[in-house]
């Protein structure tokens, strides 16, 4: 007798079931994302921008604007490190200085997701922002440079 006859529903309940959930499982996670223009990568090294030192700051006057390039953060795809301007007491700009994009996928993700990082950021005036589903590996490191440079900048 063949194991899903009528003598057996439950059984018949669970496979649907598993096959319904992994169907959608799929269907989500294969969703694309459409990468926003960036800047194009340099030819010869295939960066956006050279990093600047580690920790480095550079501070104007007292009132003016302050910027801080925090610690390169080494995620698993590559190293990300930004750049942080601050004036008055509040972040006016947040620049990722490098990040991974070493292949066609981490240019998609990370040309979608680095924006969105650095929108985050302006709009929460910290480091404590949101990762960006699909890119949790760059949201990490970004998080992590991110509180280096605002640390260095005092804040």
């Amino acid at each position: 007798m063949h194991a899903l006859k009528k003598n057996r529903p439950l059984r018949r309940i669970v496979l649907t079931s598993a096959a319904t959930v992994s169907g959608v499982v799929l269907l989500l996670s294969l969703k694309p994302h459409t990468a926003p223009a960036l800047a194009s990568p340099s030819p010869s090294t295939g960066a956006v921008a050279s990093p600047a030192p580690s920790g480095s700051a550079s501070s104007g006057p007292a009132t003016g604007p302050r910027t801080a390039t925090g610690q390169a953060a080494q995620t698993r795809y590559g190293p990300v490190q930004v750049r942080v301007t601050v004036k008055n007491g509040r972040i006016t700009d947040v620049t990722a200085v490098t990040y991974p994009q070493s292949s066609p996928r981490d240019q998609r993700i990370n040309g979608y997701a680095v924006p969105r990082l650095g929108s985050e950021a302006l709009s929460a005036q910290s480091a404590n922002i949101d990762a960006v589903s699909g890119a949790t590996y760059t949201s990490e490191g970004y998080r992590q440079s991110l509180q280096s440079a605002l640390d260095s900048l005092g804040r």
